[in-house]
């Protein structure tokens, strides 16, 4: 069996900070790591559902309207998602249908990384 996936790896100004506002949009904490920092954090793995994201220390600051790096997470219900999070985080779409056949929702983190949530959407039967 072959073990090889692919993790981004994200550098944030502060990993502590960065992993509970995660844990507020429904991702969890797989590993956590102190090396002695001021905020108590310097490396975080975080999961949503079977997807992982790695947050690092060193990361800066930015204003830029969107950030280098974008995070798209497969989602059940993303209106769901919309009606949960809509009135906690910044939103920059709200839930909207894609031509490519994906339902998605934007929200931009506390470090303006956009995520978008993505739904399948049913596709309509031919000649029914």
């Amino acid at each position: 069996m072959e073990n090889r996936h692919l993790v981004p790896m994200i550098h944030v100004p502060n990993v502590r900070a960065t992993v509970d506002w995660y844990q507020s949009v429904g991702f969890r904490a797989v590993n956590l790591y102190d090396d002695g920092t001021p905020d108590g954090l310097s490396f975080a793995i975080m999961a949503y559902g079977n997807g992982q994201v790695m947050f690092n220390q060193g990361g800066e600051t930015s204003t830029k309207r969107r950030r280098e790096v974008d995070l798209y997470a497969y989602t059940d219900d993303v209106d769901d998602v919309y009606s949960q999070l809509k009135d906690r985080v910044d939103v920059i779409e709200a839930p909207h249908d894609q031509w490519y056949g994906m339902r998605e929702v934007i929200i931009r983190d506390l470090n303006g990384f956009w995520i978008t949530f993505g739904q399948e959407k049913p596709q309509p039967q031919k000649g029914t």
